[in-house]
């Protein structure tokens, strides 16, 4: 399931973040990457700081109060959000992302869109599934939420920066299939309470997901 989501963050906490940004220090992202994903990552990556900290936590508290992303993804863990750079020429080739980061499964990545995509050129993130592959190119504040499973590739940018945050996330829901059963629940939860308020319906399909989430939660 890819969910691009919208306004995680708003116009105002895009800009105190990009402004924060630079402030730090980027170094060479190969330093994270594995032996093969070396071979074909070029980008930037902020070094560990206070001020990065306080970046990874504020996105981090917005990612956990924001009802799409929780119910879509199901967080258990979540590794340490990267604030990622590519500048002109820059790029990462088809890679998948490792299933272990920072002692969690990987079940989900995301990437959170901080400059606007009129101001690069190239840069978009590209996602094979099994029919086509997938090109998102975000709002600032917007973000797109895959299986890690996914092969997928960052194409070179031509012009501009291309300034995102990513991250992992262990979900408490390990299969994508029961996933999209709870997210489609939700979502059916919310039109039937909006609709008709409490119901013998709405009590059946809250005990319903309660239920799944107790069998499956892992």
């Amino acid at each position: 399931m890819f969910i691009a989501i919208e306004g995680v963050l708003n116009a105002n906490e895009v800009a105190a973040l990009k402004g924060a940004a630079e402030t730090l220090s980027f170094a060479d992202g190969r330093a994270t990457a594995g032996k093969i994903a070396r071979e074909i990552k070029a980008n930037d990556q902020a070094v560990p700081s206070p001020g990065l900290e306080a970046i990874q936590t504020k996105v981090t508290t917005a990612l956990m109060a924001h009802p799409v992303f929780t119910s879509a993804a199901r967080p258990k863990a979540m590794t340490k959000l990267i604030l990622s750079r590519y500048r002109e020429g820059q790029t990462y080739g088809m890679h998948v992302d490792d299933a272990l980061m920072q002692g969690l499964r990987t079940d989900l990545s995301f990437t959170l869109f901080l400059n606007d995509p009129d101001s690069y050129e190239g840069g978009a993130l590209i996602i094979a599934d099994t029919a086509e592959e997938r090109a998102f190119k975000l709002a600032p504040g917007d973000l797109i939420l895959y299986p890690s499973t996914a092969l997928h590739r960052v194409e070179p940018v031509t012009a501009g920066t291309r300034l995102c945050i990513v991250g992992w996330v262990q979900s408490w829901i390990r299969d994508a299939g029961q996933r999209e059963i709870l997210f489609d629940l939700d979502r059916s939860i919310a039109e039937v309470h909006a609709r008709e308020g409490k119901s013998a319906l709405l009590d059946t399909l809250t005990k319903t997901r309660s239920n799944l989430i107790r069998m499956w939660a892992a």
